[in-house]
């Protein structure tokens, strides 16, 4: 479709669903089918579509890929898989990070359509202690655990590019005592920031030149950074959502935070590519990556982490190409060189996080019902006597 400020090609995609022969051969039935939406504004048009990529290779090091890559440290170990069953629609894979021993953060498009609903029929959150590389979440040593309750935030619409994209989810029991828990970041605005990602989504067999390629449920992990936020004032509210319809919807996008996918190549530099049609630039947008470490998020990667300083400072959410002319090497969706990652922050979204109540205090709470409903009777039955 074409798109964007000059009319070139715009592609979206949020990265909660895996190609249907990935999930079967990690032995899922099939895939649910990947939604596709379009949309136009002031005469740009863009599609989305629901659907990690190192600079070399990803895939396991028995097959060629590169080792830097490899997710088998401990702390690592609260990175988790999620598969969502929607019953004859199929199953598909995300990825999430535990907060503490029975709470999971993910994506909110990775168990919901919006409106604050939940659609899965079930959940099955898998941790794996990543002793080889040839483990996947279905590995016999993984351990699952179903999920108990949702909690999505009331603001996510289902639009693909929200800063509201982010859900809780309640375990059904405790989460093993191998696995480590993390803290949320609150510094603020992460423009600039250095982050490391984690996630089991589609990797690559030769690096971003061709984007993913392989399948999903192998933990990968990597490096890049925050360029800037959607609502940055370089771009004077261009990308901004509105209830009557912004440039890529309805959805609130102005801290909606995105990274480049680097080689080290000013011709696919894509935020500064970007910036450089708004008339703005300077090291802010214009950098040339993190080097060999530097990664993408792909199909798969959707809800999990975004770490700095060791917290959970954002969530995956979707990817983004604004076509060859703005960098995307081979003008194709597909986590490539020149592509962006869009990514929801957890620092505005902490009162929502904090505020789900653990299952204790869910059972105070019903308990302390019971008892002002058992005295409002006694009351009742007082007055009547």
């Amino acid at each position: 479709m074409r798109g964007s400020r000059n009319n070139d090609w715009v592609k979206v995609g949020c990265f909660g669903i895996a190609a249907a022969t990935a999930l079967t051969a990690a032995g899922a039935a099939h895939a649910v089918p990947s939604p596709t939406t379009s949309g136009s504004f002031h005469g740009s048009t863009w599609t989305a579509t629901s659907n990690i990529v190192g600079v070399t290779s990803t895939a396991t090091v028995a097959g060629g890929g590169d080792s830097r890559y490899l997710a088998n440290k401990r702390k690592y170990s609260g990175v988790v898989t999620l598969i969502m069953n929607e019953g004859a629609a199929g199953s598909f894979i995300c990825s999430g990070s535990l907060l503490n021993r029975s709470t999971v953060l993910t994506a909110g498009h990775c168990v919901s359509k919006g409106a604050g609903t939940a659609n899965p029929i079930s959940t099955t959150v898998y941790f794996n202690d990543h002793k080889v590389d040839t483990q996947n979440f279905l590995d016999p040593t993984s351990i699952a655990i179903g999920v108990k309750s949702y909690h999505v935030n009331r603001r996510y619409t289902g639009e693909v590019i929200d800063q509201n994209d982010i859900a809780v989810l309640r375990l059904s029991k405790l989460a093993p005592k191998s696995a480590m828990t993390y803290g949320l970041y609150t510094g603020g605005d992460l423009t600039g920031a250095d982050y490391n990602i984690a996630g089991y989504g589609a990797r690559s067999n030769v690096g971003g030149d061709a984007g993913s390629n392989l399948g999903v449920g192998r933990l990968r992990q990597g490096d890049n950074r925050f360029d800037f936020r959607l609502g940055d004032a370089a771009f004077g509210g261009f990308f901004a959502g509105k209830k009557s319809g912004g440039f890529f919807g309805k959805a609130a996008t102005d801290y909606s935070f995105i990274s480049d996918f680097d080689n080290g190549l000013a011709a696919n530099d894509a935020s500064c590519k970007l910036a450089g049609a708004f008339g703005a630039g300077g090291p802010q947008f214009c950098n040339l990556g993190r080097g060999p470490s530097e990664v993408s998020s792909a199909g798969g990667d959707s809800g999990g982490p975004q770490f700095v300083d060791g917290k959970v400072a954002s969530v995956t959410s979707y990817g983004l190409t604004f076509g060859k002319a703005f960098g995307d090497i081979d003008n194709k969706l597909n986590n490539s060189f020149g592509e962006y990652n869009g990514f929801v922050p957890t620092y505005i979204h902490t009162g929502f996080i904090n505020g789900v109540p653990e299952p204790a205090s869910w059972a105070m709470l019903v308990a302390g019902f019971g008892l002002v409903g058992t005295m409002a009777r006694r009351r009742r039955v007082a007055v009547a006597a």
